[in-house]
C-alpha cells in the first residue's frame, strides 16, 4: 500500500516538496517543546489534502503560484493541530509511532501548542493577502469543531447514517474542499459544481475508510463509545463492515465520475489511481 501511494505522490513529488519547505518555519517556544513539535510536524506524513488538490489542479491545466504551497501549507498544518486537539479529547497516547504531546507533557500543554501552531496558521494565510481565502478557512474552522462537538455529545449513542455522514462532512471533507477551492480561487479558476461534488464525496469517503479500518484494526472507537458506519448499517459486526465498503466505494466512484471528462494526463491517472488505492480495504 505504502509503495502504490508513493508512486501517486512521485507524480508531483516537486510539488509535494515546496509544500514541505513552506512548511518550515521558526517555532519559537522552549527548546524541548518547539523539538517535539517540529518532529511532528515532520514525521512521515501522506500529506493527502496537499496532494488530491495538487493533482485536480495539475489535471485541469491551472498553474500553481508560489502562493499555492504556502496556502497548502497551512492546510496541512491546520490538520496537524486538529490531530494535536483530538489526541487531547480521545486521551491518545501514540500519534504516527510516537508518544503524544498530551502523554508526554499534559493536555494543558498540548491544548495551547495546538493554538500556538493555529496561530502560524493565520499567519501563512494572511501573508496570502486575500479576504476570500481567510473566510473560506475561518469557515472550515468552525465546521470542524462542530463535527467534533457533534461526536462528542453523540457519544455511546448509534446515531442515523445521514448524521454521522453530515458529521464526516464537518471533520474531514470541509479541509479537503476548502483546500481545492482556495487552491482554485488562487489559480484563477473555475470550481465548478462537479469540483465541489468531486472534492466533498473524496472527504467524506477518506473518513468513511479511516472509521472502517479503525474498525477492522483496533475498536479503539468503538471502546471509546464512537460508533460508526459499520456499526450504523448493521446490528451483526462483519455484515457492517462489509455494507460500509459498499459506502465507501460509492463515495469514491461519485468522484472519479465527476473527473470522466478531464483530458488524459498523468495527473488524471493519478487521481483515479488515488481513488482505486482508498477503495482497497
Amino acid at each position: 500500500m505504502k509503495r502504490e501511494y508513493q508512486k501517486i505522490v512521485d507524480v508531483v513529488k516537486a510539488d509535494i516538496d515546496k509544500v514541505n519547505k513552506n512548511l518550515k518555519f521558526e517555532i519559537d517556544l522552549k527548546p524541548k517543546i518547539s523539538k517535539e513539535l517540529s518532529d511532528f510536524i515532520f514525521e512521515p506524513s501522506k500529506r493527502i489534502r496537499s496532494l488530491v488538490t495538487i493533482l485536480y489542479l495539475r489535471a485541469s491545466k491551472m498553474y500553481l503560484l508560489p502562493e499555492h504551497y504556502e496556502l497548502l501549507s497551512a492546510v496541512e498544518l491546520m490538520h496537524n493541530v486538529s490531530l494535536i486537539h483530538d489526541d487531547v479529547i480521545d486521551e491518545s497516547k501514540i500519534r504516527r509511532r510516537r508518544k503524544t504531546l498530551n502523554d508526554k507533557f499534559d493536555n494543558q500543554l498540548a491544548v495551547i501548542s495546538g493554538d500556538y501552531l493555529l496561530a502560524e496558521v493565520l499567519k501563512k494565510l494572511s501573508e496570502i493577502n486575500s479576504t476570500e481565502i481567510i473566510n473560506i478557512f475561518a469557515n472550515t474552522l468552525s465546521d470542524m469543531c462542530k463535527g467534533e462537538i457533534e461526536q462528542y455529545l453523540n457519544r455511546n449513542k448509534i446515531t442515523k447514517l445521514e448524521d454521522y455522514i453530515e458529521k464526516s462532512y464537518l471533520k474531514t471533507a470541509t479541509l479537503f474542499e476548502s483546500s481545492l477551492k482556495a487552491s482554485v480561487l488562487l489559480a484563477d479558476g473555475e470550481y465548478s459544481e462537479k469540483t465541489e461534488e468531486f472534492i466533498t464525496n473524496f472527504g467524506i469517503a477518506f473518513q468513511i475508510r479511516d472509521d472502517l479500518l479503525n474498525v477492522i484494526n483496533s475498536k479503539t472507537d468503538m471502546n471509546d463509545g464512537i460508533f460508526n458506519a459499520p456499526s450504523i448499517l448493521s446490528d451483526d459486526l462483519s455484515v457492517g463492515i462489509e455494507k460500509t465498503k459498499d459506502l465507501l466505494n460509492n463515495y469514491l466512484n461519485c468522484s472519479k465520475q465527476c473527473i470522466e471528462d478531464m483530458k488524459e494526463s498523468p495527473y488524471k491517472t493519478a487521481l483515479y489511481e488515488l481513488l482505486e488505492l482508498m477503495g482497497d480495504v
